[in-house]
């Protein structure tokens, strides 16, 4: 079947195949011209719909050659084929549509993953795929356990489209995925659009360190007929964030949150169209359930678990803002946890952000990365050169991941400087997932890793918060996942898995971000070069700690949305906005702010995790359809339980880089979840209930003190 494939491939478009395939050329790449991501049709924005054009003329002649019911091991490469054109297709789309500063490439991205998707409902919808993959299924000769379970999956993703459905069922499942396609591509579009802003007057009432943020503003004449100068502080959140941490003003904070938190309007409908299109499809497929009581149990059990320390908490903010403001009777607002509880760390630990940021130089990050890989797994990063064409922006840098012994790994693409139109937060993106081709071909894995820190490439003046570092390692978690990754189909390279656990690299490698012994490797300062002082991180752990009840209940209140906004005891006549609200008063320590705000229609993380689209084996480990935000949780609770059995005695050694490796990291989604974890680190990291699986939660319990 390889042979068969590959020579067909060749008489149509080698380049599209094999580009990709024999990425051990890249050195030579700067020699000629490239396109978007190693591409060559991505020369032009045009190339997207010559892009597509190909993965559906591939996919279309593999769905025939699959209808000759070839062997089990051809059938499963065959689709493995087909997931890799489609998916190429669709994660450069993505990539593209959120990095791109070309707003041509972006429009011809956003067409191409549209008509791909559309596509893509004909793949899941397709009787001879599905009756092809049902055949290897029940086929007791097929060896491969990696074969035996991509057949699983893959069935239970015809499943999960309606296949088994009688055809009018059908033809309204397909439907109704193209609905929810175009919905999610309309909620997120809302959110970037209708940012939503405020005006201050007078400039003074902003601390003068956020000024550079915004825009300034004219009043009408006053005095002398000098006009008044404001700003309009667009509400977006990561500005957002800015005002409600540093500025003192508490007016300016309210207007601003509640600004903030009652944007997108349109979103309110669009949102209460894919909650009833997720619903109409739950009913279509009922048998697809899996225990989603489960879930829902273990998010209450958290909940009354963190309550009283997170109760402690609240009170701990209440009593400083009465004692900073001596104002005996007022009560705390929503928009006053970020600036108190900031001053609460900085006064108990003496902690100066701007100092913390002096020790983390980008630049300086980056060799950490570098320094995680070399000491765990005796790999190297190397900047290798772009070919004309093959970058987005000038900013972007091209790393391989090289092993002494075994070659490159993958490739890595660092896009890491905020710009204008970018994708707003941090994210890892997979370009193009590793699969065996031959017995001596091996399809190395492509990922992005995309961030938004101040300053550009070139400069050395951007410095990182702690909170920064923590989110690149986190991402860079991801992106490990998907370079370590060694499986036979692309089906389950990297985080092509079930969404508990490709949390749970990203959430594990966190905890790297706040070990001293980490640190001093990598954290110098910016100018004299002195590494960070451990007392420095002590205090900084220490901060972390003091409302660590706090951030975990707000992790717990976002899952139960996720799972009440799409589960089925929904009533249709509750509006989205009553339900957030009994939600948060019924699980926070914090009151609800009543006046018009809907904070939900822009939490993207309802629509990230909450539906899948690709055939990529990704469901949960113990919720089979939308509803996936609980799965952070989860990943949390196992990296707790990773590092505590693992990695803490030594978390730099090649003993501890090797179990991640081969325990867990290589292994994708190829290998049970629950299987790959309890290797790892033996009992206790999990425990099943009632036909499910929940983390065992007192390794997480142990370092909250809970």
């Amino acid at each position: 079947m390889s042979t068969l494939i590959r020579r067909a491939a060749s008489s149509l478009h080698p380049r599209f195949l094999h580009n990709q395939c024999n990425l051990e050329r890249v050195r030579n790449r700067h020699l000629h011209t490239s396109g978007l991501y190693g591409f060559d049709l991505l020369k032009t924005p045009k190339g997207f719909q010559r892009f597509v054009d190909e993965a559906i003329e591939r996919s279309t002649e593999l769905v025939s050659y699959v209808s000759g019911m070839p062997s089990s091991a051809e059938i499963i490469k065959a689709m493995d084929e087909i997931s890799d054109a489609v998916c190429s297709v669709v994660d450069s789309a993505e990539l593209c549509r959120h990095t791109h500063p070309d707003r041509e490439f972006v429009k011809e991205a956003n067409k191409a993953s549209l008509r791909i998707n559309e596509y893509l409902h004909y793949l899941n919808t397709n009787h001879t795929l599905y009756n092809a993959v049902m055949k290897v299924e029940k086929d007791p000769n097929v060896l491969s356990k990696e074969a035996k379970r991509a057949a699983h999956y893959l069935r239970v993703d015809f499943e999960k489209g309606g296949i088994h459905l009688a055809a009018d069922k059908l033809d309204r499942a397909s439907q109704l995925h193209i609905d929810i396609a175009h919905l999610c591509r309309e909620f997120s579009e809302n959110i970037i659009t209708d940012p939503g802003s405020v005006d201050i007057f007078p400039a003074s009432r902003i601390p003068n360190h956020l000024h550079h943020l915004f825009k300034p503003i004219y009043g009408s004449g006053s005095r002398d007929n000098i006009k008044e100068k404001g700003f309009r502080i667009t509400t977006e959140p990561g500005t957002l964030s800015s005002i409600l941490q540093w500025t003192s003003d508490a007016e300016v904070r309210k207007m601003a949150y509640i600004q903030g938190n009652s944007v997108p309007h349109a979103n309110c409908a669009v949102l209460d169209k894919l909650i009833a299109a997720r619903h109409e499809i739950a009913q279509l497929r009922p048998n697809m359930a899996s225990s989603p009581e489960v879930v829902m149990s273990f998010l209450l059990e958290m909940s009354k678990m963190v309550r009283p320390k997170a109760d402690e908490e609240f009170k701990a903010i209440r009593d400083f803002k009465k004692k900073k403001t001596g104002q005996i009777c007022e009560d705390l607002e929503p928009w006053d946890e970020a600036y108190f509880t900031g001053m609460m760390k900085s006064s108990a630990y003496n902690l100066d952000s701007s100092v913390v940021a002096s020790y983390f130089p980008l630049h300086q990050c980056i060799e950490g990365l570098k320094v995680l890989v070399e000491s765990l797994f005796g790999a190297t990063f190397h900047t290798i050169p772009l070919a004309p064409g093959e970058s987005w922006h000038p900013d972007v840098l091209k790393m391989s991941l090289h092993h002494p012994e075994e070659g490159d790994l993958g490739y890595l693409y660092l896009d890491l400087y905020s710009r204008k139109d970018k994708y707003p937060g941090c994210a890892h993106f997979a370009i193009k997932g590793g699969r065996r081709l031959s017995e001596t071909e091996y399809q190395l894995p492509v990922v992005a890793l995309v961030c938004n820190f101040s300053g550009s490439r070139g400069k050395s003046s951007a410095r990182l918060n702690h909170w920064e570092v923590e989110t690149l390692f986190h991402e860079f978690g991801h992106a490990l996942h998907s370079l370590l990754s060694r499986t036979e189909y692309q089906h389950f390279s990297g985080t092509r898995v079930v969404l508990d656990l490709a949390e749970t690299p990203s959430n594990l490698f966190e905890c790297y971000a706040w070990d001293y012994r980490v640190l001093r490797k990598f954290s110098r300062h910016y100018s004299t070069g002195e590494v960070i002082p451990e007392k420095l991180v002590e205090s900084m752990q220490g901060a972390k700690k003091m409302f660590a009840a706090t951030d975990l209940q707000r992790q717990i209140f976002y899952a139960l949305i996720d799972q009440t906004l799409f589960g089925e005891q929904l009533s249709s006549q509750r509006d989205t906005i009553s339900v957030v609200a009994d939600l948060k008063r019924q699980h926070t320590s914090w009151k609800h702010v009543e006046e018009g705000t809907h904070w939900q229609t822009r939490f993207n993380h309802l629509l990230n995790y909450g539906a899948g689209i690709l055939p990529t084996g990704t469901d949960h480990l113990c919720l089979e359809n939308s509803k996936g935000y609980y799965s952070y949780l989860y990943a949390k609770c196992f990296a707790a339980t990773i590092w505590k059995k693992v990695c803490q005695e030594d978390p730099l050694s090649s003993t501890t880089g090797t179990a991640l490796r081969t325990k867990l990291l290589q292994h994708g989604g190829a290998k049970d979840p629950a299987d790959l974890l309890t290797d790892l680190t033996g009992d206790g990291i999990l425990q099943f209930r009632d036909g499910g699986i929940v983390p065992d939660l007192t390794s997480l319990c142990d370092e909250m003190k809970l």
